[in-house]
Formats: C-alpha cells, structure tokens, sequence
C-alpha cells in the first residue's frame, strides 16, 4: 500500500496534472478510440463473421488505425512537456501536485473531455473506417481509383461478370486468403506510389484458384449441353462482303446419369501440366489421371530433354481466364460492331480502312482519337467525294465507333495493345486449346492429347464456315 502511495504521488498526480490540456486530451481521446475500433476488427477477423475480403483493409486496419494509435501516445507526453515548460516559464510549478479527486471541478472536467472526445473519436473514426472498406469493396474503387487498372476498368464494364464485385474473383476465401490479399493489396498500393510498377500489368499466377472464387457461383459439373455459336465478318473488299460462321459448341458437363461429355465433361477429371511461362501460354507437359489412379503423361515434341518445373493442376481459370476483363482482337471487335450497325457497311473500305487506323501505332489514347477521326475523314474525302458528302453521319459515327475500339482495347502508358492479354478461350486468336490439343502433346503409347479425346467433334461442329447466307440460319427462321 505504502509503494502505490509514493506511486501515486511521484507519479500519478503529476501525470494527470500535467496532462490536464487540451493536446494530451485530445491524444489520449485519439489512441482510446483507434484502440477500440482496431479491437472490434480483431474480434470480428478472428471469429470470421461480416468481416471483409477486401485486400487493402491493411492501408486502414495496418497502417491509418495503428498510425492513428501511436500519434495519440506522442500527443500525449507532448501536451505533458508543454504545460510543464509554460507553468515553469510563469514560475508556477506547485511544490505539491493536487490530489486526485473527482470533485475538483478543474479535473473532473479533464475527465469529462477525455471520456466525451474519446466517444466522439469512436463514432468518426469507426464510421469512416466501415465506410472506407465498403468503398473499397466496390468495383469503383477497384478500376477507377488507381490510374493502372485502367486497362481492366475498361474491359470490366462490357463483361458478363459486370455486376461481381473485383473481391469476389481475386480474393480466395478464408484467413490465408484474406492475409495474403491485405498484405499484396498494401504491396500493390506502394509500388504505385513509388511509380515502380509493371507496365502491363499480367495476372500470371497471382489469381486465387477457381475452387475458392468461380465454384462459389458456378457449378463445373452441371450439365449445359450445346450451345449455338454465330460469328459474322466483313471482307476487305470494297462493299465490306459479309459472310457468317455457324459452329455448334459442346459445351457438355456431368448428365443426372453421372455421364460425361464436350469441352467440360472432357476436362473434369484431374489434369495437371506444367508451363514454362508465367501466363500459361508455353505447357510442353501435360498429366492426365485415369480412372485407375494411374498417369498418362504427354510431352511436346518440341521439348528439350526431361520437362521440369511446378505443376498446375487444371481448373477453370486455365481456360476461362479472361471471364471479366476480356480484350478484343481488332478484326473481332470491328465485325461486332459492324454486326450492330456501326461503322455501317454501306461505307467503301471501311473494314479495311478501319483495320489499318486501328492498328497503327499512337503514343496515346488521345492521339488515337485524333489521328483516326483524321484519317478516316481524309480517305472518304479524298477517295470517295460522293460519299463525303451524301453519307457524312455515318463516317462520323464510324469514326466514333473505331475510337471507342481502340480505347477499350489499347492503353499505350500501360504498353497494352492488341493481343498483349490472350483468351484462352477457343483456338482462332490465340493458341488458346492449342497449348495441349495441338496433336503434338504425345505419350510413350504415340497417342497424343487430342486422340485421347477422340478428335474435334467433342468440342464442336462447324455447320457453315464463311458462307454469305448459310441454310441453318434460314431454317431457324435466323437471317
């Protein structure tokens, strides 16, 4: 009892006299309400209730709370030095500190401020801490708040997972994957900063694999059957010939009967393989687990010697890996939207003419825009008077139309351009089902990949290729 007097009067009177202005109560009300709000996130992460996967909660949780903490412990001592310097200054240092009693109305309305500022702090500091991490949780912020994701906020919009939010398909549920997606999500945030970023940016082997984020909404074995697949292009001839491509897809899956069939059903068994680069795009080995445990493994030809390296095991993402940022080639992104009336096919060249304007080279989105209105406009002038002048909104609409292509597809400060991010989806664009089905992926028995699935007709039939008026559309009552 003796030691906590002298504690108490050596100590604790001092301390509280001292601290009795308005900078230390001000810290201490700053480090109580941070201190409460980072307890209420830790109580919630640790019993894995409502809190969210968004990966830069770290900048907040990591970084601003605790940040917040310690300058409310500096605040504190500074307020304590500055009141002693002032009373010492006027000569009215007290030879005895005051006893601590609530009804000394000087330190009872000390106490009064802390408790009432602490409260506010909570209620401002927590507020704007639920409302930062709502923010961040959606695509907003996601797309539009860091100036690189520019590439992706603008495929983003135009997918069909427009309406799933970044956090759904990046961050791989549960505590490992909430770790990892705070501390790379902080990592990303100061690489930005310090303007020390890859320029694309590549997904590589940074996506969550499929069974923690695509199986939450998606179910790989439901059965989906055939799907009917129209593709119409233009010629480069002068009146734009259009032509259409009928391909039925079996896209397959797992019957009611536990029957397997097309491109899912083909795929569903454990399959690894292994890359020899970070986007997947290079797999000289390929191992495909039977029904009897055993492995048949399929080497590339154009394999060196024994394959090494990390094996993958094959899922979704390995096929569907542009699902919510998908980049068009120029040849498909201008026959779409030929398809749709815009540039209008009425229009001489404008096919031919539109590819070349897109396919040149600009130092910027803003060049482009410039440089192929300019260019178009120039040509239908020049070569095509009557045209210039009959049809002159649908060569301004072109224009805009090309633009828009352009924009979505090729962001040059982040050195994307076309084809810079493949689909993997299909074999027309890119190797895509090549990787492995390019009947060079053999086994010790001769067999190659592609025969083990029989042959192309699991995937799929071409019912018409290139045909101007192909039949199957008339008998569908399609034109």
């Amino acid at each position: 009892m003796a030691n906590f007097d002298q504690f108490k009067k050596n100590w604790l009177r001092p301390f509280l006299f001292y601290g009795n202005n308005p900078i230390s109560l001000i810290g201490g009300a700053l480090t109580t309400a941070s201190a409460l709000v980072l307890i209420g996130f830790w109580v919630v992460e640790f019993l894995g209730h409502g809190g969210s996967n968004n990966p830069y909660l770290g900048i907040i949780f990591d970084l601003i709370l605790p940040g917040l903490f310690v300058l409310g412990l500096v605040l504190i001592p500074i307020g304590i030095l500055w009141r002693r310097s002032r009373l010492k200054a006027a000569g009215e240092l007290p030879s005895i500190y005051p006893e601590i009693d609530l009804g000394d109305p000087v330190f009872r309305h000390g106490i009064e401020f802390v408790v009432i500022a602490t409260f506010i702090n909570f209620v401002i500091v927590g507020t704007a801490s639920y409302r930062g991490v709502a923010y961040m949780d959606t695509p907003n912020f996601c797309g539009q708040a860091c100036h690189v994701m520019a590439p992706e906020w603008g495929a983003y919009p135009v997918s069909s997972h427009a309406g799933v939010a970044c956090t759904e398909c990046h961050i791989a549920a549960g505590i490992p994957g909430f770790v990892h997606a705070k501390v790379n999500g902080t990592k990303q945030l100061l690489m930005v900063v310090a303007h020390d970023y890859p320029r694309p940016i590549m997904a590589g082997d940074k996506l969550p694999p499929a069974r923690t984020t695509c199986l939450n909404c998606h179910n790989a074995d439901k059965e989906i059957g055939d799907k009917l697949l129209v593709e119409t292009s233009y010629g480069d001839d002068e009146k734009n010939s259009m032509t259409r491509t009928l391909v039925l897809l079996h896209v397959g899956g797992r019957d009611q009967f536990g029957h397997l069939s097309g491109i899912h059903g083909a795929h569903l068994g454990h399959i690894e393989y292994i890359s020899t680069d970070s986007n997947h795009q290079t797999i000289p080995w390929v191992g495909k687990t039977n029904d009897d445990g055993s492995v048949t493994e399929f080497v590339s030809a154009d394999a060196k010697g024994p394959v090494a390296g990390e094996k993958h095991i094959m899922d979704c993402i390995d096929c569907h890996n542009r699902a919510a940022h998908s980049f068009d080639t120029p040849e498909k992104a201008l026959n779409k939207d030929m398809a749709e009336g815009s540039p209008s096919a009425s229009l001489p060249f404008v096919h031919k003419q539109g590819l070349v304007l897109m396919k040149a080279s600009y130092t910027s989105q803003q060049e482009a825009a410039s440089k192929i209105t300019a260019g178009l406009e120039s040509y239908y002038r020049s070569q095509y008077p009557q045209i210039w002048n009959g049809q002159r909104a649908q060569i301004d609409q072109a224009a805009k139309t090309l633009v828009a292509i352009y924009s979505r597809n090729v962001f040059p400060f982040m050195k994307v351009t076309w084809g810079t991010h493949p689909n993997n989806i299909g074999h027309n664009d890119y190797p895509g089902c090549f990787r492995c089905h390019d009947g060079n992926h053999n086994a010790k028995n001769g067999k190659s990949v592609t025969s083990v699935t029989n042959d192309c007709s699991v995937c799929h039939n071409l019912l018409a290729v290139d045909e101007p008026n192909p039949k199957q559309l008339a008998d569908l009552g399609m034109h």
